[in-house]
């Protein structure tokens, strides 16, 4: 995983768990502290971070093996009353009725990120462009009139960012460039519904992306929820494409315009994407895939395939298919 300090792009509201709990009394159902710490971050299953809270969804539970081997301080938050009972006297937890309803108020207890009316920030006005005075941008790299780089952002050393890019919660690597009217590093596309109603979700993650890259103009490339959005290095992405919060793109890859990729999708590396392709969230393309163009991907694909069609399967198969279907309209 890829170690980035989040305070450097939001607020945080330096507060002990035992205050934290304190402030949501009303909210929290039981809990069990074995040692009180300074909170610093919100941390994922994969990734546990020092002093962390980590939410254990009971509908989406996997890796809880890593909160036992990790000797990482966190706290537990969970709606999983099993859960609870199984780890209430071997970790700090806390149990609440549901993750999704909470998650965004207890989220705004600890960081104040720049989707809230209370984020501040000091910006310099260089070349037409507005640059945090807590972002970094290497002195070789180029920024052209009309953008914005958020509080936090890296950019390395001879990229080349085009007139009105928008640029938040992100690093990015050397000899990269963007071209004009791309965002990267908004908030990504997550609206739970509570009691009928939809809510936003909020996204702690950011964005990374790699060295060597070209991302096209018109893009838009979601931060991670809580994470990171990855695209490796000597990735090219042509004209209005979307990338979802939590996709991992593998190096060398290759993706037409007009494409979409919806959230935590892995793709491996040396992808090739025809234009107008579509992929469905949480699946898994292994490396060396080329998907023809309006492929519509919704399962799993394994490396060295070649895909096409709706929804996507085996080139050859689809082929066979299309000669079928045009014998049966003559």
């Amino acid at each position: 995983m890829v170690d980035f300090y989040r305070g450097k792009f939001s607020i945080l509201k330096k507060k002990n768990l035992s205050k934290f709990i304190e402030i949501h009394k009303n909210t929290i159902l039981n809990y069990n502290i074995i040692n009180d710490f300074e909170l610093n971050d919100v941390s994922s299953l994969d990734d546990i971070k020092n002093c962390s809270l980590i939410f254990i969804n009971k509908k989406r539970k996997k890796n809880t093996k890593n909160l036992i081997n990790t000797d990482k301080l966190f706290c537990a938050i969970t709606d999983d009353f099993d859960f609870y009972e199984l780890n209430k006297n071997k970790m700090n937890i806390i149990l609440i009725e549901s993750t999704d309803n909470l998650y965004r108020e207890f989220l705004d207890s600890i960081y104040i990120t720049d989707d809230s009316t209370l984020f501040s920030d000091e910006y310099e006005l260089i070349n037409g462009s507005y640059i945090s005075l807590n972002a970094s941008v290497d002195k070789s790299s180029k920024i052209y009139p009309g953008c914005f780089i958020g509080m936090g952002c890296i950019i390395g050393k001879n990229c080349i960012i085009k007139q009105n890019c928008s640029i938040k919660n992100s690093i990015i690597g050397k000899n990269t460039i963007i071209q004009e009217n791309t965002s990267i590093g908004s908030s990504g596309f997550g609206f739970p519904a509570n009691k009928g109603s939809n809510f936003f979700f909020p996204h702690i993650g950011i964005v990374i992306i790699g060295e060597n890259c070209s991302i096209g103009a018109n893009c838009t490339i979601d931060r991670g929820r809580i994470d990171f959005t990855l695209i490796d290095d000597n990735c090219m992405l042509d004209n209005l494409i979307h990338i979802a919060h939590n996709v991992r793109i593998g190096k060398n890859s290759t993706i037409a315009a007009q494409s979409g990729i919806s959230g935590s999708v892995s793709i491996g590396e040396n992808f090739k994407s025809g234009g107008q392709v579509g992929i469905a969230g949480h699946i898994k393309i292994e490396s060396n895939v080329v998907a023809a163009a309006k492929s519509g991907i919704t399962k799993n694909i394994k490396g060295n395939s070649v895909v096409a069609g709706f929804p996507a399967t085996d080139i050859n198969e689809w082929k066979k298919e299309i000669i079928i279907n045009r014998k049966k309209n003559k």
